[in-house]
């Protein structure tokens, strides 16, 4: 089988596997203007809505579904979207059918050779693919494709997912149909939007780990990772891509529908973590407000663990929203006392610690006047090493707040995620062998409560959720091999 894959104007630069961080897998997004406008402009802005969830890499590529040429045009590189996309390149990507994506590396290296969107030529046409996840057979699939002969370009586990696809379609009567026979032989997290020359493909895992939906703007169809990427660009959401589902926006704007992949619905595993930290607030997953969400965390927090305190403050941004649940529990006023400077990226998924720290440092300023000689609760999401939190806490005390008592809306991590979250292995996790005091004392505290588990499931409402990154209970069996790093080529 002839295929063979675009990089887009990158250059094969392997700059080496990252260290092993914390970090989300990426946030894609789908465009197909039916009467022939181009979609870069507007992809442009949803990925910027998207840019929380990864800042590695962006890309974007389309092709014009009237021209009958099947011509892919795309653009990707290492940076932000702003850094990647200059009004020049932009706007050269003319073409009604398009794809973008952000990117966080969690299975290959942080190089220009993996951003995506991945573009591969073969013998049925070109295909375009985003993806956000992580697959946990990537080896065993990777070892099957090279014993056919299959040249790999990228470590990316997004590659895999490509070659099966171009295998099935070659025996297949449609893109849509090879999609879901190549998806029955991954396992892991993905939502996926493809493009071939002529439709948009949306599918979501069997599990829905990760929010998945569908809009409409004016005569266009968008699929993309989540409803903020709709609203900044004044689209209508239609409705969520459902968990095993493979959507297909045909040429004439009708929705087809697959649900093969589907299992059952009490079996699904949404991504906890999506709704503590990861969504935008902004954000509906799976028709669950992510703001709602993180409120009825905070205030389930506030009765677990109370305080004699004269302020909450949340640590911006996902802290915020939960600091807000525990004030409104609490009774205790909630107050602004850090300034954020909005050009520093998300320390959290920072490839490297030594970046993590520095941009702390530069990212968050206390408000003196607000903390000074007060005894405040500090609400946080989550808490990994504990040297961001340390740091903060060292920052409020030289504020000169009398006590600092840090609140976490999410339980302590105590297990490595196979399904798009890179959290590190367990010996690099604070909570790892010490107890709540332990891990106080630690980031210098003068109390320390965490969200209990079994408050998780009333963040997601009544949707079955997976939090095996604090549990230990892996909705699929985890990988037998390592999945985080370059794979052998």
């Amino acid at each position: 089988m002839l295929l063979r894959f675009f990089l887009c104007g990158v250059n094969l630069m392997d700059f080496g596997a990252m260290d092993i961080s914390v970090g989300e897998a990426c946030g894609v997004f789908g465009m197909y203007d039916l009467d022939g406008g181009d979609v870069a402009p507007t992809i442009y802005y949803g990925l910027y809505a998207l840019q929380h969830r990864g800042q590695e890499s962006a890309g974007i590529a389309v092709t014009d579904t009237f021209d009958g040429k099947d011509k892919v045009l795309c653009q990707k590189d290492l940076g932000r979207v702003n850094q990647v996309f200059k009004e020049s390149n932009l706007m050269a990507l003319k073409g009604n059918l398009g794809i973008g994506h952000v990117r966080y590396s969690t299975a290959g290296a942080s190089s220009r050779e993996n951003a995506q969107p991945l573009v591969l030529a073969y013998i049925k046409g070109t295909l375009m693919l985003a993806h956000n996840g992580n697959l946990v057979n990537t080896p065993q699939l990777r070892r099957e494709l090279a014993k056919g002969g299959a040249i790999f370009q990228t470590t990316t586990d997004t590659e895999t997912i490509a070659y099966h696809i171009a295998r099935e379609r070659v025996n297949s009567h449609s893109v849509q149909e090879a999609t879901v026979k190549a998806l029955q032989k991954v396992q892991g997290s993905y939502s996926l939007v493809i493009a071939s020359p002529r439709k948009l493909i949306g599918a979501r895992d069997p599990w829905g780990f990760r929010p998945l939906v569908i809009g409409k703007l004016d005569n266009a169809y968008i699929i993309t990772s989540e409803t903020c990427a709709l609203e900044t660009i004044n689209a209508k959401f239609i409705r969520d891509v459902l968990p095993g589902e493979v959507v297909t926006i045909l040429p004439n704007g009708v929705i087809k529908s697959n649900m093969d992949l589907s299992i059952a619905k009490n079996k699904t595993a949404r991504c906890v973590f999506e709704y503590i930290y990861f969504c935008r607030p902004d954000t509906t997953f799976d028709g669950m407000s992510v703001t709602k969400s993180r409120i009825i965390a905070g205030k389930l927090l506030a009765k677990a663990h109370p305080v004699d305190a004269d302020l909450v403050v949340g640590v911006p941004e996902s802290g915020n929203m939960a600091a807000v649940g525990y004030s409104m529990e609490s009774g205790i006023p909630y107050g602004i006392a850090f300034t954020k400077n909005t050009y520093v990226g998300r320390t959290f998924i920072k490839p490297k610690q030594s970046m993590r720290v520095q941009s702390v440092k530069v990212k968050l300023n206390v408000l003196r006047e607000v903390v000074a000689g007060k005894k405040i609760v500090m609400i946080d999401d989550s808490i990994v090493r504990g040297t961001t939190s340390n740091q903060i806490v060292n920052m409020l005390r030289d504020a000169g707040a009398k006590e600092v008592h840090m609140r976490v809306s999410s339980p302590p991590f105590y297990h490595p995620c196979y399904f798009g979250i890179d959290i590190p292995s367990e010996d690099q996790l604070i909570a790892n062998n010490r107890t709540v005091e332990e891990i106080c004392k630690v980031i210098g505290a003068d109390s320390l409560g965490y969200l209990p588990i079994e408050n998780l499931k009333d963040m997601a409402g009544d949707l079955p959720i997976c939090d095996a990154c604090f549990s230990g209970n892996y909705p699929i069996a985890p990988p037998v091999e390592d999945i985080r790093g370059d794979f052998d080529r």
